[in-house]
């Protein structure tokens, strides 16, 4: 494993103040990017990069969120200690690692299983007892641990899965971004079994929301 230096928490700092600057306001939220170090979840190659605000190449042809990204969903989820989160696309697993440190229980899906064997290994490595990985279709969420506080996507889906929502609590929410070139991201509260409140909170890109599994 990389080591995390002092250059490195250094560049951390520098980055939460961005993103304060940039109108990330939940001072959890941004305690747990200081903590977490990005660089862990990339190729040692992008190190110089982990601490710019931008998204970054990982295996499989996917991505690493931008850290404001990353910290914007966060914010949207109002995560309290103990919640139980849902996450669909584990990716590098650092989504995962804020949760985790900011003391959810997070149970997250990967359908890549190349992806999801490195994001196991790195997050029992780093000490997460409180995120479990899965590989499994991420369009079909994980029912047998459901109901969920809190869901959370990382992918762009082209419609708000029905599977998804019938796994979350009532009054828990779904933070999704939707769209096909373009996402919009939505907060998506369960009001009831059949009534639902959407708010939508601007423009991303993400890659797609694919179903299936594909093997190493």
């Amino acid at each position: 494993m990389q080591e995390d230096t002092y250059r490195h928490k250094g560049l951390r700092r520098k980055l939460v103040d961005s993103l304060r600057k940039k109108g990330i306001t939940d001072e959890r939220v941004l305690a747990a990017i200081e903590a977490v170090p990005r660089h862990f979840f990339l190729d040692s190659a992008f190190a110089d990069l982990a601490y710019e605000d931008k998204a970054l190449p990982i295996e499989r042809e996917q991505t690493i969120s931008q850290p404001y990204t990353v910290a914007f969903q966060t914010q949207l989820l109002d995560l309290q200690k103990r919640d139980r989160v849902l996450e669909i696309g584990t990716g590098s697993g650092y989504q995962a690692a804020i949760l985790g440190q900011m003391g959810a229980r997070v149970f997250t899906v990967e359908r890549q299983e190349q992806l999801f064997l490195e994001a196991k290994k790195l997050l029992a490595t780093l000490g997460f007892t409180n995120v479990r990985c899965y590989f499994r279709d991420g369009t079909k969420g994980l029912r047998e641990f459901a109901p969920y506080d809190k869901i959370i996507v990382t992918a762009g889906a082209t419609e708000v899965p029905q599977t998804l929502l019938d796994q979350l609590s009532i009054g828990g929410f779904m933070i999704i971004p939707v769209g096909v070139r373009l996402q919009k991201m939505l907060r998506i509260t369960k009001k009831s079994e059949t009534d639902y409140v959407e708010e939508d909170f601007g423009a991303f890109r993400f890659v797609p929301f694919i179903g299936g599994t594909e093997s190493k």
